[in-house]
Formats: C-alpha cells, structure tokens, sequence
C-alpha cells in the first residue's frame, strides 16, 4: 500500500545526509541503481509473528549514486507484508500496531530530513 500523505514526499537531502539519518532510524539501503535508491525498515508483528516493510523510493535529481553529494529526493512511501522467500505483498491487511509504528517512524525521518 502507499502510504498518502506521508509527509516526506518531495524532501530533498545530499546521499551522505540521508544515509546517515535512515541509518540512524534503523533503516537499511537494500537496492540501489545509478538514479535511485530504496530504503527498507523491517518492522515485525509479535502477536502473528509476521514481518512488514516500509519502504521509501528516492531519485537522484543531481549528480551520481556513488557520490555522497549527489542530490536525491523522496518519492512515494510504501509499507507492505513480507513472503517467502523474497517478496513484498502491497495488498496486504496492515495492523494498526504497525502503521502507528511507521507513522512515528515517517514523523521523525521528516524532523531529520528538514531541520
């Protein structure tokens, strides 16, 4: 599902920055390319023991991804199921446990991102 009005969306920061702030918030960069890059939080559900990600897409406007200078803004916010082995299911039901979760998570990146 994408998360609407996340309240991130548009925000620009250099590479170094931004890698630095999704580290800090427990975030990881899994995928990468020359123009985009994909930060993935695991967030998991005790009651059913099932894991969920929240997932924000960027785009380089300026520069390359190799370069912690290279200007990357946010765009849209997912957070979905995890499946085995490999998959992310979009369509899945979110516990509002984890959405409140990833709501805390999306309001401190934007205090970070933006002071």
């Amino acid at each position: 599902m994408i998360i609407e009005n996340s309240g991130i969306k548009g925000i620009k920061s250099d590479l170094a920055h931004l890698d630095e702030v999704m580290e800090q918030l427990g975030f990881v960069r899994w995928q990468w390319e020359y123009y985009r890059a994909t930060y993935d939080l695991q967030l998991s559900d005790r009651e059913s023991t099932n894991d969920y990600f929240l997932r924000i897409n960027t785009r380089v406007e300026s520069g390359k991804m190799e370069s912690p200078y290279a200007i990357l803004y946010v765009e849209d916010v997912y957070i979905g199921q995890a499946t085995f082995p490999h998959g992310v299911n979009y369509q899945a039901a979110i516990p509002d446990y984890i959405m409140k979760t990833a709501s805390g998570k999306l309001a401190e990146l934007k205090v970070k991102l933006t002071q």
